[in-house]
């Protein structure tokens, strides 16, 4: 493999893996043994991976510079052409689902994949291509729209994340003054926004209506390998959260108030919570990332082979610049077995967030790519997926006097903090999407009203200071996941669960909880959800009590 930077970009032959499908459809017909049969799909397979390999590495790219044409037209191809595949690839399933061998398919890929199968089939439809065509458009379109403004402060040209750096300040009227910025930028493409919005959940409701489903929910619950929980369920741990989580949001509210010594804790005091300043990270880029070498060879063999390969290839694009899409993720590249790390720093301690978050998410795809059958296989279902990820945190505590020195105790309490008061934020955006398409909320101002009254519920102690963008229900317009991965947002509360009952065991055997975690990050996408939690021996989320038992433990600690 060479540098990522080196890696050779040609556009994949859409239309030749379109006639390979039909090929290998009539083909499996036509097998005569199991080693007959697995030859044709694993070719198949192969020819799907490097068609993915190559979308994968152009969206990097764009993600990279939004302003980039080359790139922006290859997304365009990619978004045209997978609706058919998808639809050409359903009839593959079908006579994969329908022949001979399927029970020996079972036994080497697992009854988890067999599912996979038949939701895709469920899933795909000829009269939905042009609409998840004009979906995928949309959805460029918005990185495009929230990549592009910038706005001047005391002398820089700042970015979202350039404004978000600033309401750390410990001046307490510049961190009013940026967020005042920061509103505004948003309140600039606003309308813009609220145009792709509306038009995205015509489109997505329009999709579950053509494929027979009673809503948007149970179809993106299926897109989603939602298969053992449903929106009722949901409901019901998002009521834990307002039990559990919400009064104890408004304890430490208050205690941060009680520290900075304000009268009244705004919006643009919420990310300070040390009065003299947060813990910032020491060193540039490259620094960080060789202390994250040091960190991550320190943990274990297995985590410092993945993340000498990170380096050894460059797989990270981590600091924000003009044009850079926004937010943080991580991809593969499944040809080359390599993970993808992408990010904004901007020079807090989120940056360090992302060599441990992020980095989780890369080391589960390190290990599961040379574990699992398939690379269909790699990514487990997203509520175990962000466990991969958040866990990843926890374990990495006791080496981050490498990045804050002295910092290192305040970095460790402030990011505790911040991942019980993140839980209440989850739960509103999740809830928001459940009305927005249950309630069809295709009208701006009644999207706003409704998102203003679930930050009252779930937010009690939120205050904008006046600001009328912000006071009015603008603010969920800076989660891109509302607008990008509809309904992927409160696995990040279910995995916190996970996540923080780790952390628990950690203080009595820090050994005994990584050896179960690395366990559950080989495992990938072979098992179901409550399969994977028993793998990697956690309690489920969703039965009452896990919450409270977990917060008890983790306030302990705290």
């Amino acid at each position: 493999m060479q540098r990522f930077s080196e890696l050779h970009y040609l556009r994949p032959d859409g239309e030749s893996l379109l006639a390979a499908i039909d090929s290998a459809a009539s083909a499996l017909k036509h097998a005569g043994d199991y080693p007959a049969a697995r030859e044709i799909f694993l070719n198949l397979n192969q020819k799907q991976e490097h068609f993915h390999t190559m979308e994968e590495l152009a969206s990097i790219r764009n993600s990279i510079d939004t302003r980039d044409t080359f790139y922006e037209k290859e997304m365009e191809y990619f978004h045209s052409i997978k609706p058919r595949i998808h639809v050409k690839m359903k009839k593959f399933h079908e006579v994969f689902l329908a022949g001979r061998f399927l029970s020996d398919f079972e036994k080497e890929l697992g009854q988890l994949y067999i599912e996979h199968v038949r939701s895709r089939i469920r899933l795909a439809a000829e009269c939905n291509i042009d609409l998840q065509v004009r979906e995928s458009m949309l959805v460029q379109e918005y990185y495009r729209t929230a990549a592009a403004p910038q706005t001047e402060f005391h002398g820089e040209t700042l970015n979202f994340y350039g404004l978000l750096k600033k309401m750390q300040a410990p001046e307490r009227a510049l961190r009013k003054e940026a967020m005042a910025a920061w509103s505004a930028l948003y309140e600039s493409i606003s309308e813009k926004l609220d145009d792709i919005y509306s038009e995205l959940i015509t489109i997505r409701l329009r999709l579950a209506e053509n494929l027979g489903f009673p809503g948007y929910e149970e179809m993106i619950f299926l897109q989603n390998k939602h298969y053992t929980y449903t929106p009722d369920d949901v409901a019901v741990f998002r009521e834990q959260i307002l039990r559990h989580i919400v009064p104890l949001g408004v304890r430490l509210a208050e205690e941060q108030k009680r520290r900075l010594g304000i009268e009244k804790l705004h919006y643009y005091d919420e990310a300070l919570l040390f009065p003299e300043g947060n813990a910032v990270p020491v060193g540039t880029k490259d620094e960080m990332l060789v202390n994250a070498g040091k960190m991550y060879r320190e943990l274990s063999d297995a985590t410092g082979v993945f993340f000498d390969f990170m380096l050894r290839y460059d797989l990270f694009d981590l600091e924000t610049k003009p044009g850079k899409q926004q937010g943080g993720y991580c991809t593969m590249l499944a040809e080359y077995k390599a993970p993808f790390i992408f990010s904004n720093f901007n020079g807090t301690d989120k940056d360090v967030d992302v060599l441990t978050h992020e980095a989780g998410h890369a080391f589960q795809a390190f290990e599961s790519l040379r574990n699992v059958p398939l690379s269909d296989q790699v990514f487990a279902p997203v509520e175990v997926a962000e466990i991969h990820s958040m866990a990843m945190e926890f374990f990495t505590y006791p080496r981050m006097e490498l990045f804050f020195g002295d910092q290192a105790e305040k970095y460790r309490k402030s990011h505790l903090w911040d991942e019980l008061l993140f839980m209440p934020y989850i739960a509103c955006v999740d809830e928001f999407q459940h009305r927005v398409y249950r309630e069809k909320l295709t009208d701006a101002a009644e999207r706003r009203k409704v998102w203003s009254a679930l930050e009252k519920k779930y937010l009690p102690w939120r205050d904008y200071d006046g600001d009328p963008f912000l006071e009015q229900g603008g603010f969920w317009m800076q989660k891109l996941h509302i607008f990008a991965c509809p309904f992927y947002y409160i696995e990040y509360a279910l995995a916190r669960i996970g996540s923080l009952e780790y952390y628990g065991r950690m203080a009595d055997d820090f050994q005994g909880a990584f050896e179960d975690y690395h366990r559950l990050c080989r495992a990938g996408d072979t098992k179901s959800y409550p399969e994977l939690l028993s793998l990697g021996r956690l309690s489920n989320p969703f039965a009452e009590g896990t919450v409270e038992r977990v917060m008890d433990a983790v306030l302990e600690l705290l």
